[in-house]
């Protein structure tokens, strides 16, 4: 604690990953990073398909989203959640398996 503050304060935050990830309390400016180290640990834990809340707003981080996506090795595709899971404020994503190249 040499510089004042305590250990535990300078180590990341950990945050358990599941098939849902909501984006609402990151800002814009680390949404394509963050998106991009869960996705990495999404198909490293095996899901096959994660859904990935970013809200409706007017789109700017649908499309923060959704470019990462499409330079993500590990994305088969992505497009609109259905209705009942967040429709255009939230994307489906299909994670490829291990191994599997892209088409």
């Amino acid at each position: 604690m040499e510089s004042g503050v305590p250990e535990h304060e300078d180590e990341p935050v950990r945050i358990p990953i599941t098939d849902v990830f909501d984006l609402h309390s990151v800002p814009n400016r680390d949404v394509r990073a963050i998106v991009e180290a869960y996705l990495e640990e999404a198909a490293a834990l095996g899901f096959p398909c994660v859904r990935i809340i970013h809200g409706r707003g007017i789109g700017v981080r649908r499309e923060i989203v959704r470019s990462a996506l499409a330079h993500c090795e590990f994305v088969e595709t992505f497009g609109d959640a259905p209705a009942e899971a967040g429709g255009w404020g939230a994307t489906v994503v299909t994670l490829r398996a291990a191994g599997q190249s892209r088409r």
